[in-house]
């Protein structure tokens, strides 16, 4: 959550609304956010909420949606309910900066989005039938695109996304209108021919060559990923989480045997030694 920096006193308590069970809950404590954002930034207020303005905050938009992804995936709802109030915060706070600018507020948002949601769901609350989700999300795209004009098919694809999803997305988006390899074996050999590639730009040693090269490798990765039915984000990210695990037993190892790692001005552990731990954490399962 946003760090708070010390304030004065307020003269009036906030009162935090009381638990409801789960069949009384209809949305109605969303109003006592919205009334304890407006206080931090009112008069006698937090200076640091003060200071905020959209720009500042939104890395903090990208940073609670994450944590909400995290707690998702450790399945503890109490973990997920937390995130998703810590990212409510972020929606109400750039909503009130919204009203203090005179351009909108949090009803207009919540409004917005209640609009939105109604139209696109004809087959809810209009006369559409539909055979299955296959079909809505292609009336939903239909409507999308009658709302907002024709576009180009990829700048749709918000370029804040993590690059490993956009790419993803933009595969997925041209594959649908048949700008794609029928079988994996093309997309593979675009891996190979990216490869061939990248070693040729490092021969050279133009960085600008190189960067080039190694980003159309990762992006022939990605495709790749997506005609073996994988997804790239949640691989790579297993990844990591592999590495962070079998890291850890190689600094295990290292305080057990030295103690500690060395200092910057001692000589690095041999190389050797530390495979010989990692292959220990890969034979343990790790």
């Amino acid at each position: 959550m946003s760090p708070e920096a010390e304030s004065s006193p307020m003269t009036e308590p906030f009162e935090v609304p009381a638990a409801l069970p789960l069949e009384q809950q209809q949305g109605q404590t969303f109003c006592s956010l919205v009334a304890l954002m407006r206080r931090l930034l009112g008069p006698g207020g937090c200076p640091w909420d003060q200071e905020q303005d959209a720009l500042s905050l939104r890395r903090f938009v990208l940073e609670e949606a994450c944590e909400v992804i995290d707690a998702i995936d450790s399945g503890q709802a109490a973990a997920v309910a937390e995130e998703l109030g810590d990212l409510a915060l972020q929606v109400v706070f750039l909503a009130e900066l919204g009203r203090d600018s005179g351009d909108f507020g949090p009803d207009d948002v919540i409004r917005g989005i209640c609009e939105k949601l109604v139209r696109r769901h004809p087959h809810v609350f209009g006369e559409v039938t539909v055979s299955g989700s296959q079909e809505v999300l292609t009336n939903w795209d239909a409507i999308k695109r009658q709302e907002k004009g024709e576009r180009g098919l990829l700048e749709r694809i918000p370029r804040s996304l993590p690059a490993l999803l956009r790419a993803t997305q933009i595969g997925q988006k041209v594959s649908n209108v048949g700008f794609d390899w029928p079988e994996p074996a093309g997309s593979k050999a675009k891996v190979d021919e990216e490869l061939v590639e990248l070693a040729e730009a490092v021969a050279s040693g133009e960085r600008a060559a190189i960067e080039a090269e190694y980003g159309d490798l990762l992006f022939a990765l990605v495709n790749y990923s997506r005609h073996l039915g994988l997804d790239a984000e949640t691989a790579l990210r297993k990844a990591s989480d592999r590495f962070t695990a079998r890291f850890g037993h190689v600094e295990t190892r290292v305080r057990e045997t030295h103690g500690a790692w060395p200092k910057p001005d001692e000589p690095k552990l041999a190389l050797d030694e530390l495979d010989k731990y990692w292959n220990e954490a890969k034979k343990a399962g790790l």
